[in-house]
């Protein structure tokens, strides 16, 4: 019986033993789990941490991107009127220039048509005394020949006249279409500057090549009529319709 006991008494203390290892077990487990999880946790805290100040990153770097795109778009804008500018202030210099021309033109035709009603008045003088001194002479014969070189004088100082009218209409004609043309020429500019995309800009590219070719012919056509008209084929010398003794022709 003693022996007995005293191997009950040692299962029990045993299993006592057991079930402490085992609690301490447990308790080492959970430890350990909780470690673990804790350490897991900060690793996903730490990923998070990173992936958020990766996306901060990310947003910042496009933001700044899209700043830049727009600061180049705007500067691209800007640079743009500024040659439109440039461009405008060009044509009108020119269209100044051309037109100051035109007025010293018509104001060396207004000087030459003085010119010539002087010496018409001056031939007319000394023809009115040859016919004077024919009258005595001659009678009816010099005043007939008075009537027709008084005559001569009016028909070419009329014709001269008319000439001199011509021109001017012309020139007023051609300045016109030649400030039509630069207009049509401003508005594709215009037009090109805000293409949408590569066919539209080509199609207004095409449109104001034309402008320009249809603007320079019409600035020659200016320069033509201002000059007397253009040269004949084949490179000869440009014409002279000065009167003979002209003192400001430009042929001399």
């Amino acid at each position: 019986m003693a022996e007995q006991k005293e191997s009950s008494v040692l299962f029990s203390l045993k299993e006592l033993m057991n079930l402490e290892e085992d609690r301490i077990k447990e308790e080492e487990q959970k430890r350990e789990d909780a470690a673990r999880a804790e350490l897991e946790a900060k690793a996903a805290a730490d990923r998070a941490a990173r992936d958020a100040e990766e996306r901060r990153l990310r947003d910042a770097e496009e933001q700044r991107r899209m700043e830049e795109q727009r600061r180049r778009e705007e500067e691209a804008r800007l640079e743009a009127i500024r040659q439109g500018e440039v461009e405008k202030a060009k044509a009108e210099a020119e269209h100044r220039a051309r037109m100051e021309a035109l007025a010293s033109q018509q104001a060396h035709e207004q000087q030459l048509a003085s010119l010539t009603q002087d010496k018409h008045k001056k031939r007319l003088q000394i023809t009115v005394g040859i016919i004077a001194g024919v009258l005595i002479i001659g009678g009816v014969t010099g005043g007939m020949l008075w009537k027709k070189s008084a005559d001569e004088a009016d028909r070419k100082a009329a014709a001269l006249q008319a000439q001199q009218r011509e021109t001017e209409e012309r020139l007023s004609k051609l300045t016109k279409e030649y400030e039509e043309k630069q207009r049509r020429e401003d508005e594709l500019k215009k037009q090109l500057d805000s293409a949408k995309d590569e066919a539209e800009r080509a199609k207004i590219e095409a449109e104001l090549a034309a402008a320009k070719k249809a603007k320079e012919a019409a600035s020659s056509a200016i320069g033509a009529v201002r000059t007397g008209g253009a040269k004949p084929a084949g490179g000869g010398a440009k014409p002279c319709n000065c009167p003979p003794g002209d003192p400001l022709c430009s042929c001399l």
